[in-house]
């Protein structure tokens, strides 16, 4: 049984798919090879969230993984903004975090304390609020801000145009010579609204997938 089949598929998912292929014939025929949007599932809780993207940026998943881990220990367990400047920095470094991503951590706790950056409730803000207010955080910059809509509030309309493999996927997919320019891309995303972190999907997919051909050139 493949994945795809033990996984509900929201229907707005499969509502955006279906549009997007009418709208992209070239995109239908990446849906068709590499099957149902899967975008998988966030963490659930926002600041946890936050903080395993700080600490996974730039380092490969098992290491990432097992610094992280340790920093959850160093904490207590519980990641929370209180339980986070509460641990002495030493303890946060010991864990293995960088000096820049444990100041990124912690600059993250503050603001969530102090109202910066409002996780209980942000779901009522738009994306661009969303971004506004978290790239405030030192460590923080607008892709990271465009995950976290992306996968963890499932927002719909995400188009993260720095992202070099949606550009490489787009390219593979329409057959370019070369990948377009964030601001290309941002245009020829226009196609894809209000769908557009569906369409981001499937450029992810089609950047990796041994089923399309390469971009010519």
């Amino acid at each position: 049984m493949s994945v795809a089949s033990t996984v509900r598929i929201p229907k707005e998912i499969t509502h955006a798919t279906r549009q997007i292929a009418v709208r992209d014939p070239d995109m239908a025929v990446c849906i068709a090879r590499v099957g149902p949007c899967l975008i998988r599932p966030g963490l659930g809780d926002y600041f946890s969230a936050l903080v395993r993207a700080i600490a996974y940026q730039q380092l490969a998943g098992k290491a990432a993984m097992a610094i992280h881990g340790r920093f959850v220990q160093s904490i207590g367990g519980g990641v929370t903004p209180e339980a986070v400047m509460a641990t002495p920095e030493a303890a946060l470094r010991a864990a293995g975090m960088s000096a820049a991503k444990t100041a990124s951590i912690r600059d993250l706790a503050a603001k969530v304390l102090d109202g910066t950056v409002p996780l209980d409730g942000i779901e009522g803000y738009s994306d661009e609020e969303i971004i506004e207010r978290l790239v405030l955080v030192r460590g923080i910059g607008r892709w990271t801000a465009e995950m976290f809509l992306l996968f963890e509030l499932r927002r719909l309309d995400v188009w993260p145009v720095d992202d070099f493999a949606v550009r490489k996927g787009y390219a593979r997919i329409h057959q370019l010579a070369e990948p377009p320019s964030p601001r290309e891309l941002a245009t020829l995303g226009d196609t894809y609204r209000p769908w557009r972190s569906v369409a981001a999907w499937y450029c992810w997919r089609g950047s990796e997938t041994t089923f399309l051909p390469e971009s010519p050139g």
